[in-house]
Parts: structure tokens; C-alpha cells; sequence
């Protein structure tokens, strides 16, 4: 075993150490690439659902042209984002990666107050949130 890296254990046969940089430009294209890949294999499982690489993509497709053409926002413009691990989270990512958008990431045990400045701070000018978290956001909004 690999004292300074014990999690190497862990890896499935064929799964690389080291990842190589410069084989990527964006994480977008990693999704990219992994959809291309791995299409009919699950890329995400949560709470009982699954869902392949390939329904995945679609839902990403149809969450940045939702962002592009409804919301109309530009390339650079900011998408804070104020969910849990759950399967909505990488759909909302790369969605966002996909539209040529900053993603920001807002921790969804914020106070009020931690809210707004993130908010202000970052400039964001859209959020994604999960219901449960509505509460802490119409106070910020209020």
C-alpha cells in the first residue's frame, strides 16, 4: 500500500493514479469527453435514482439553454449555486460550464447574513437553490 496515498487502494483495475493536465482544456470538456465515453453507464446514483451519462448530458443541455435563452444571460455571468450533494448539483454545474457561465458555489447551511455577502460578493446574478433552503433566501431577498 501507498502510505502517502492510501486511497490508491481504492481504485478499480484500469483506473489511472495520475491524471494528465493538459489532455483537458475545461472541466466542461471533461463532462465532454465522459459522456462521449461512457454514455449508457451510470454517471450519477442518489436516494435510489440513477441516471447514465448520456440522460445527464440532456439534462445539462436543457439547464443551459434555459440559462442562455430564458434567463438570457451572457458568457461570464454568474450562477450561484446553494444546493447539497444531490443529482441536481452536477446537472446545475455543467449546465452552467456549458452556457460559457461562472458557477458559485454557496454553502446551503449559510446564515442570512453569510448568504447576501457571498451573494454581493460574487456577483451573481442568478441562484440556484433546493426548496429546502428557501427559507434563508426570501430573508436575504426580503
Amino acid at each position: 500500500m501507498n502510505q502517502a496515498r492510501p486511497w490508491l487502494q481504492s481504485y478499480p483495475a484500469g483506473v489511472a493514479a495520475e491524471i494528465d493536465l493538459e489532455q483537458f482544456r475545461t472541466v466542461a470538456e471533461v463532462f465532454a469527453t465522459s459522456v462521449a465515453r461512457f454514455a449508457d453507464r451510470p454517471a450519477y446514483h442518489s436516494f435510489g435514482k440513477t441516471i447514465t451519462y448520456r440522460e445527464a448530458d440532456q439534462l445539462v443541455e436543457q439547464f443551459a439553454a434555459y440559462l442562455l435563452g430564458e434567463l438570457q444571460l451572457k458568457k461570464g455571468d454568474r450562477v450561484a449555486l446553494m444546493m447539497p450533494n444531490c443529482l441536481q448539483y452536477p446537472i446545475a454545474t455543467f449546465g452552467v460550464l456549458r452556457a460559457g457561465l461562472t458557477v458559485v458555489n454557496v454553502n446551503p447551511l449559510y446564515t442570512p447574513r453569510e448568504l447576501k455577502h457571498q451573494l454581493i460578493d460574487s456577483g451573481a446574478s442568478v441562484l440556484v437553490v433546493i426548496d429546502n433552503f428557501g427559507t434563508t433566501v426570501q430573508q436575504v431577498i426580503a
